[in-house]
């Protein structure tokens, strides 16, 4: 009796904070659509670029310089990568430093609602719209005549963007945090990615022995690889290179992100 007596509150706990999380994730989608240009931004810009690649890049047939891919499995599979980062990475660093400067965060956290649910409704939000960009950049794919990723393939396809979103769910919150100001967030995610993205070949192969080591050390072209991976080959078989350094980079970004994490704007 006492144990049953026990399992019940246990269970309405698990209950509310899962009613919780549910209402948070909505509450952040609700906010996300409010906003109509910044999501059009948000889902039209890699399905343009992918269309535009297309468009330019149709006709390019498998080559060594796409290793071995056309062009536009290369460009499908990357720009599937750019898309989580905007959404895991940027998006969520711009919001965190928005919202602590204009008191929100500070708020939040004088309300009855746990700070794990918070965060965690925050970064599900995130993955939502990054996985829907991925689908439409699919979709665009299927309009030039891309076949879907393998069966095969899909168990990778799947830990790939769940470790992908997390690792730059992580790093964003991490950039934030050394975020002083709103003002600054777009100039200083943009400083961190955008070296980023080149050097690890998103636009444009990169066959330069040193660059792609030092590239392959950092999270986005492992990202990538595994991306283009599971995109476009047949062969069973993880990714586990590729996924322990997002791995490796996620963990450091939540460790900076924990530990240097405010909620609080700074004074000066």
């Amino acid at each position: 009796m006492n144990i049953a007596v026990s399992r019940a509150p246990a269970r309405q706990l698990r209950r509310r904070g899962l009613a919780l999380l549910w209402h948070q994730i909505r509450y952040e989608q609700s906010t996300f659509w409010r906003n109509p240009q910044s999501a059009f931004f948000t889902f039209v810009f890699p399905v343009v670029v992918i269309a535009i690649f297309g468009g330019l890049f149709g006709d390019v047939g498998k080559s060594d310089f796409y290793y071995g891919r056309s062009a536009l499995q290369y460009y499908v599979s990357t720009m599937a990568a750019v898309s989580v980062l905007g959404s895991c990475y940027s998006q969520l660093a711009i919001v965190l430093a928005a919202r602590r400067q204009n008191g929100i965060l500070k708020r939040v956290r004088a309300t009855p609602l746990p700070a794990s649910v918070y965060f965690v409704g925050l970064l599900a939000h995130c993955v939502v719209v990054s996985v829907v960009d991925v689908l439409l950049i699919t979709m665009v794919g299927r309009f030039y005549g891309l076949s879907l990723p393998a069966a095969s393939q899909l168990p990778a396809l799947v830990l790939t963007l769940v470790f992908g979103a997390a690792a730059f769910c992580a790093l964003g919150g991490a950039v934030a945090s050394l975020i002083r100001n709103a003002e600054a967030a777009p100039s200083v995610v943009q400083f961190v990615l955008f070296p980023l993205v080149f050097i690890s070949g998103t636009y444009m192969p990169i066959h330069s022995g040193l660059l792609d080591g030092i590239a392959g050390a950092l999270p986005v072209k492992p990202f990538n690889d595994a991306l283009l991976r599971a995109f476009t080959t047949d062969h069973t078989g993880l990714p586990w290179r590729d996924l322990g350094v997002l791995l490796l980079w996620g963990a450091v970004g939540a460790v900076v992100a924990v530990r240097r994490f405010r909620w609080d704007p700074r004074l000066s």
